[in-house]
């Protein structure tokens, strides 16, 4: 009786799909669609039992860590704000060198005497005394933010989903501070912030990693330790 196959999930789009699919072509893995040109689902091409699922990046971390799909290539920043790494939902199979970015607590520049997040909840006491009400930090991070947050002793805040692009929201006074991914600084500095000496909340690139909530037969793990094989020959 034939046995489902391994679900992989590869990002759908962007810089992440274009990087992927070069890293999957000089292993020698040529990913190539099924069906319809424009559909969301693949196969790789001389390994049989492989499905491929493309997803946007996000849903590649939701999917891992619900059991949905076997194993995925994403952003580590998006599997550690899941809080499936943590959990154990998700294990983190091998980083792959390339859509490198970090998240970091930012602050305007303006604060020229808040350089450390012990200096940020000096401030977050004093403004709420001042302003009745506690400094807002907007971000898409939101676990990540509060685990930090948390982690450095800083209480006085409250989170802003932000829904669009962070740095903006400051200008825009819906917050006071953000939380963002950055990989260069340009915009960070284009929109007046500076990231606090220890603001450092993850460094984030291209992650494979597996579910551990999935059905794992054997003949998955097999075909899986073949394409990692295949992606490092050295691992």
């Amino acid at each position: 009786m034939r046995s489902d196959p391994l679900i992989l999930a590869l990002p759908s789009k962007g810089r992440l799909m274009e990087r992927a699919g070069e890293i999957f072509e000089a292993a020698g893995l040529t990913v190539r669609k099924t069906g319809h040109e424009r559909g969301y689902r693949g196969e790789i091409a001389g390994i049989k039992g492989v499905e491929i699922a493309f997803l946007s990046a996000a849903e590649i971390a939701q999917q891992l860590s619900l059991g949905r799909v076997h194993a995925g290539i994403t952003g580590a920043d998006l599997l550690h704000e899941s809080g499936a790494v943590a959990s154990g939902r998700i294990e983190l199979l091998r980083p792959l060198g390339f859509g490198g970015a970090d998240v970091v607590v930012a602050v305007p520049e303006c604060w020229v005497d808040v350089s450390s997040m012990g200096d940020l909840e000096e401030v977050a006491a004093i403004f709420t005394r001042e302003h009745s009400r506690r400094l807002r930090v907007a971000t898409k991070y939101i676990n990540l933010t509060r685990r930090y947050f948390a982690d450095k002793g800083v209480t006085g805040y409250r989170i802003v989903e932000s829904l669009g692009a962070t740095e903006g929201t400051v200008a825009a006074g819906t917050a006071e501070l953000i939380v963002d991914i950055t990989s260069t600084g340009t915009t960070l500095k284009a929109n007046h912030f500076k990231m606090l000496d220890d603001g450092l909340i993850l460094k984030s690139e291209a992650m494979l990693a597996k579910s551990a909530k999935a059905a794992w037969q054997k003949d998955k793990q097999t075909v899986l330790e073949e394409i990692v094989l295949s992606l490092d020959p050295d691992c």
